[in-house]
Order: structure tokens, then C-alpha cells, then sequence
């Protein structure tokens, strides 16, 4: 084991350490676990945090965070309106697909802000998680906006059922549920529908049009990218 990971992950937090301690602390135990399981020790620590960002499930920020005496730190956000709508076993996944991002800035080549390419990609697959922009089969596995599923009895299936067993304490989630009338939910819809965002994958210039078009970058000659639906990441 790595000396950037402890052993502390094998015991879960007492239950009267109030709930700060609680959830952050297994938020934390997850990190070392999984480090230990999936990555080999050899991410260094970041800083997690929990973070209400719309429409995402999580998100990674390289270097974040910094204290007086130099030291510097990454970020891993996890967004707590999810925790009750969702499994501990997806948030946890959601956690690992940070991680990649985290793996990748210090022992990859980091694409531009918030994009997924190819060597995310590969490395997801390794630790057992599927990308795809719609998080389900059939979705592209790189740009943008980008989530995931989990593949079954791959590494952080068999990771995750080990945690499990170590026990882990229910996590302080936002009390508000995500509602959202049908009506609202349609107009919103139909007004996506009508317009959406395009991306030039090189220079990052916005442009917007209808869902179907065909958008190519003057600049750079490249088509751009249209917005996902969803975005988990």
C-alpha cells in the first residue's frame, strides 16, 4: 500500500462524531479505499467537498484550494440534492469517476476544463466504470458532459461490495428533493428542443441552434459539439 493512503478506511467512523465528522470522514475513508483498490495507492490527497451544482452529480477542480504556507490541493465535489435520490453505491461511483479526472491531471495529459476525452475514457474503463453521455449503453463516451455507468463484476463493482462490507455510515444528504411539475417539465423541454448550445472543441466558441444542426467552427474548420441533456459531471 502506498504511503499516501492509510488503513483508516477499515474502521467507519464512530456515529456520535456528529455529523460533519460523519460524512466527510466517510467520504474520506471512500477516497483512501478506493485509491487503494482501483488506483494503486498513488493519487494524492485532494479535498472533498459537497457542492449544489445544478444538473451535476459531481465535478473535479485541479488545484482548487491552497494554504498560507504554499501548499496546494485538488478539489472533488460531490453534489448532496443526489445522496437520497440516489445509491450509496452510485454516489460512490460518481466519487471514482472524479478520481480518473484527479489520476489524470497528475499522471495523464489534462484536456481542456470539464472535457472528457479519450485517455479519461480508457482509464474509467479500468477501474470499471463505462462512460456515456446519457449515462446509459449507446452513449458517446467522450466530450463535454459526460457520465457513466458501472459495468458489472468489473473492479469497482467487486471494490464497492468489499467497502460495503466494512460498513459505512448513511451520508448527510440536502433534505430537498428535486420535484418538478409536468407541466414545468415540458415547457422546459420544448424550449431546450428549440434551441440548444454548440462547442467548438478547440477554441471554445458558443454558438446555439436547434438541436439537429450541423455546426462548423470557422475558425478552426472543426464541427462543433452539441450540449448533452443531462449533465452528470
Amino acid at each position: 500500500m502506498s504511503n499516501l493512503v492509510s488503513a483508516s478506511y477499515e474502521t467507519k467512523i464512530p456515529l456520535d462524531a456528529g455529523p460533519t465528522v460523519t460524512t466527510y470522514g466517510e467520504l474520506n475513508r471512500a477516497y483512501d479505499f478506493f485509491n487503494d483498490r482501483l488506483f494503486g495507492g498513488e493519487l494524492p490527497r485532494c479535498l472533498i467537498t459537497m457542492q449544489r451544482h445544478k444538473g451535476a452529480y459531481g465535478y473535479f477542480s485541479p488545484e482548487r484550494f491552497g494554504s498560507r504556507d504554499g501548499e496546494v490541493a485538488d478539489e472533488i465535489a460531490l453534489n448532496p440534492t443526489h445522496f437520497s435520490t440516489r445509491t450509496v453505491r452510485q454516489t460512490l461511483s460518481t466519487l471514482v469517476h472524479e478520481m480518473c479526472h484527479l489520476w489524470q491531471k497528475h499522471f495523464g495529459r489534462m484536456p481542456r476544463r470539464a472535457y472528457h476525452d479519450k485517455q479519461w475514457a480508457k482509464k474509467m474503463h479500468e477501474v470499471g466504470l463505462h462512460p456515456s453521455s446519457t449515462g446509459a449503453p449507446g452513449g458517446k463516451q467522450t466530450g463535454q458532459h459526460v457520465s457513466h455507468f458501472i459495468l458489472d463484476d468489473g473492479p469497482f463493482a467487486r471494490a464497492f461490495d468489499e467497502f460495503e462490507k466494512l460498513g459505512m455510515n448513511e451520508l448527510f444528504g440536502d433534505r430537498l428533493k428535486i420535484s418538478e411539475s409536468d407541466a414545468a417539465k415540458t415547457a422546459r423541454e420544448k424550449k431546450k428542443a428549440s434551441k440548444t448550445k454548440f462547442t467548438c472543441p478547440d477554441c471554445e466558441l458558443n454558438a446555439w441552434a436547434k438541436p439537429d444542426a450541423r455546426i462548423m467552427c470557422g475558425t478552426c474548420e472543426v464541427p462543433m459539439e452539441a450540449e448533452e441533456a443531462e449533465e452528470n459531471d
